[in-house]
């Protein structure tokens, strides 16, 4: 296996570690490890020696998040993809709705516990880290588009 191939399967693993479907893992590090600007279905399935419908299922998943985008191809009849360069920020741009979530079910378990329980306190701290996330993170988005636009 070449370098690449292996760093690839290691960001997979870690990847599915966090969360993510094992296949959807391994063709969103395909994707990134890709050496052209787009890649197709096929050219996944192909590298990765998997099916063309798990690679389907994996790149519809991944274009929910916003981690790839189609993009056009004149003269070709496959549909290309690629990892859009504001890919990452729309990640945690849509994280904000998971971050609410989490915020909102503190809360509620902070109602029913009882805010001076020990589970309420837990809960509190729980709903107020995801609270300054909440309010930190598009300012963290926000300075990170205004880095890459000046080039720092």
């Amino acid at each position: 296996m070449s370098d690449t191939a292996d760093a690839a399967e290691q960001l997979a693993l870690m990847l599915t570690q966090s969360g993510l479907q094992r296949m959807t893992a391994r063709v969103l590090a395909a994707f990134l490890f890709a050496e052209q600007d787009t890649v197709t279905a096929g050219d996944i399935s192909e590298r990765l020696a998997i099916s063309a419908g798990s690679v389907s299922t994996a790149i519809k998943s991944l274009i929910g998040v916003g981690l790839i985008e189609r993009v056009p191809a004149p003269g070709s009849r496959r549909e290309h993809f690629r990892v859009p360069d504001e890919g990452w920020a729309t990640l945690m741009s849509t994280q904000n709705t998971v971050v609410q979530m989490m915020q909102d079910a503190a809360d509620k378990g902070i109602e029913a516990a009882g805010e001076d329980s020990i589970a309420g306190r837990r809960l509190a701290t729980m709903r107020d880290f995801y609270a300054h996330v909440m309010h930190e993170l598009p300012a963290v988005i926000d300075r990170w588009r205004a880095e890459r636009s000046t080039g720092k």
